[in-house]
């Protein structure tokens, strides 16, 4: 089976809607919600077929396409940059040194702060992979393609990029983490303030969420025990992120407290050394790749076989014609 990555449209909303079904919580960009998905979808669109290229506050939904069939079979997500509409939180990690003199002894306090450090910050995120086609590479090709994306468009982008992690969600889809701080001021499940955030932002976090750093040491074991951690479903993920250039520097989600990850936008590998180049031709050898081609709305990556020429980039036939790819197309390409 062959797949593409493209802009996603309005009438993929049933597909997502079913997708976001068996996300089983703790993804606030994928929320099983309709209303929510067709604002998310209308939005996309939106940047899509916007004319300027300046850095605004833009939503670029992505969807994997079964290229035989037409099913979407998965879908990510990039924010051109957060904390616009409403603050982006984080906590930050942090530590403080006390001494006594009298006990002789350093006393070593972690700390979590609520920061908006990562305001004006891209993101990628929303990756989501139906079950059942959880191979081949397809969560690579998914992932990196963000990152192509972001290359060809990069005056839409920061300087910044951020990828928030799910966290450790338990048997029951609570979370640990949520229920050891935020839960206590909240008066709501994890599952409750997880779908209200995906359905009408956090503001409420800035309402009700003290303001003063909190002790680890005051938090429950089992609250302690997650910080930081990604979710097992997102282990590959944060792999695949580190792969890339992207590292944890003390920032975790203020719900389920995974872990985010940072980069610098020109510093991530896909964007950093993809090649740029017209298609010269077609060819039967070569690399796998993966290749992009085409603006915004007209957008389009997939794999391909590919190789260098004097003139260009060459490209397998049956890649080429995925891709709606004719000789002198413009592309961008790297090695998987």
């Amino acid at each position: 089976m062959a797949y593409i990555v493209r802009a996603a449209r309005p009438s993929d909303l049933d597909a997502l809607y079913e997708m976001a079904k068996l996300t089983g919580g703790g993804f606030t960009n994928l929320p099983a919600d309709r209303k929510s998905l067709t604002a998310k979808l209308a939005r996309s669109e939106e940047a899509f077929t916007r004319v300027g290229h300046e850095l605004q506050d833009d939503l670029f939904v992505l969807a994997l396409e079964e290229v035989e069939t037409g099913e979407v079979r998965g879908t990510c997500q990039l924010f051109a940059q957060v904390g616009q509409r409403w603050p982006f939180y984080s906590y930050r990690i942090s530590t403080l040194s006390q001494q006594s003199e009298e006990l002789n002894r350093t006393f070593r306090a972690e700390m979590l702060s609520l920061v908006t450090d990562l305001e004006g910050s891209s993101e990628v995120g929303g990756l989501f992979l139906h079950p059942n086609h959880r191979a081949g590479g397809l969560g690579m090709l998914l992932a990196r393609s963000r990152y192509l994306f972001i290359r060809q468009h990069r005056a839409r982008f920061g300087d910044r990029i951020l990828a928030e992690l799910r966290g450790i969600i338990d048997e029951a889809g609570g979370s640990p983490f949520w229920d050891g701080i935020a839960g206590r001021f909240f008066g709501m499940s994890f599952q409750e303030a997880d779908y209200f955030n995906a359905t009408h932002g956090n503001q409420f976090i800035a309402d009700l969420m003290p303001k003063h750093p909190i002790y680890t040491a005051m938090l429950s074991e089992s609250a302690r025990a997650v910080i930081g951690l990604p979710h097992p479903s997102g282990r590959a993920a944060m792999r695949m992120l580190e792969n890339e250039g992207f590292a944890y520097d003390g920032y975790v989600d203020i719900f389920d407290g995974g872990p985010s990850m940072v980069a610098r936008t020109d510093q991530v590998t896909t964007v950093r050394d993809a090649e740029d180049a017209p298609m010269a031709g077609i060819t039967e050898s070569g690399e796998k790749a993966l290749v992009a081609t085409g603006r915004l709305s007209d957008w389009r990556c997939g794999y391909a076989k590919a190789m260098r020429s004097d003139d260009g980039v060459l490209i397998d036939a049956d890649a080429a014609k995925r891709l709606n790819l004719s000789e002198g197309h413009d592309v961008s390409w790297i090695a998987r």
